[in-house]
């Protein structure tokens, strides 16, 4: 018998650990902004490298809250650098599931700025006191993945 992979399932797929960051995050259909984001940016070889990264990945709700027409601006070839200093503010290098992510942590972000994690009395992990962690600990073989509910921006 197929020995069955272990993952949690985001988007209608089971994330796999034999896979990357970036081949997981394909595969889920809540995630298609990010994933477009990343490919305009020019950030999807980084996110495919050894990492390990942990990767803050705003669901495809999360970037509707934005107001109406800042993704499709942010998609045009010359916004390239600024989608890509936002989607770098939410890629953190090393691997950080749940269990790591303390009350007070401060982590520095490929982009240069930190993040702000905060645990509420329901356990919830924040970021940046805006943003809550969704689907927590996707693990790809290059790091981990947790699904959140508003963009980050530096």
């Amino acid at each position: 018998a197929m020995h069955a992979e272990v993952g949690v399932q985001v988007g209608g797929a089971l994330m796999k650990s034999s896979l990357d960051i970036v081949e997981n995050a394909v595969n889920a259909n809540n995630v298609t902004t990010v994933v477009a984001a990343v490919q305009a940016a020019g950030l999807v070889d980084t996110l495919k490298g050894a990492g390990p990264f942990t990767v803050f990945a705003p669901d495809n709700m999360a970037f509707d809250k934005l107001p109406a027409g800042t993704v499709t601006n942010l998609l045009k070839p010359e916004n390239k650098a600024t989608l890509s200093g936002i989607l770098t503010y939410h890629v953190v290098a090393g691997r950080y599931t749940m269990a790591d992510l303390k009350n007070g942590l401060s982590l520095m972000t490929v982009q240069g700025k930190n993040l702000n994690i905060t645990v509420d009395a329901q356990g919830d992990v924040w970021i940046n006191g805006t943003s809550r962690v969704k689907t927590p600990n996707v693990i790809s073989k290059n790091g981990v993945t947790h699904v959140i509910d508003t963009v980050l921006m530096p």
